[in-house]
């Protein structure tokens, strides 16, 4: 996959696609980008980018943080990407996440709340400021918006 087919300014093609088309929300400095698409699974792993973990979130194993994001507001405060971590477990303090799993099988606990068995096909929203312990059984990659 090249960097051309991952940068959501390509006007996309295809059936259904809207390349070329303009509008108000093209000319907005708010707006998302045009429509794309990504091959979240087909993804090389060498174009997604290392995450370090602070070493205090990790609870047990030696587990890798990768990523790519797709996109980000500019005032930052809505972002798009993939997300992929290796088995062990983690904590983290959660923002307004929906996710779908691609790939790969966790554990989340949300303190004081519900255990999400998630895996392949599975959506999932996070609330922003809950406090997460993820188990990661197998990698684990996932497509994600984020509302900070």
């Amino acid at each position: 996959m090249t960097t051309a087919e991952l940068d959501p300014q390509t006007p996309a093609t295809g059936p259904g696609s809207t390349a070329g088309d303009t509008g108000p929300a093209a000319d907005s400095a708010d707006a998302a980008p045009g429509s794309f698409v990504v091959n979240v699974p087909g993804l090389a792993d060498a174009d997604l980018e290392p995450e370090p973990l602070d070493p205090e979130q990790v609870v047990a194993g030696d587990p890798v943080v990768t990523g790519k994001v797709l996109w980000e507001s500019p005032d930052g405060r809505q972002i798009r990407g993939i997300w992929q971590i290796t088995p062990g477990v983690v904590t983290d303090t959660e923002a307004n996440e929906l996710f779908v799993v691609v790939s790969g099988r966790a554990t989340i606990e949300v303190e004081g709340g519900q255990v999400l068995e998630v895996g392949p096909g599975d959506a999932c929203v996070l609330r922003e400021g809950d406090r997460t312990r993820w188990t990661v059984h197998e990698t684990l990659r996932k497509a994600y918006h984020i509302s900070l």
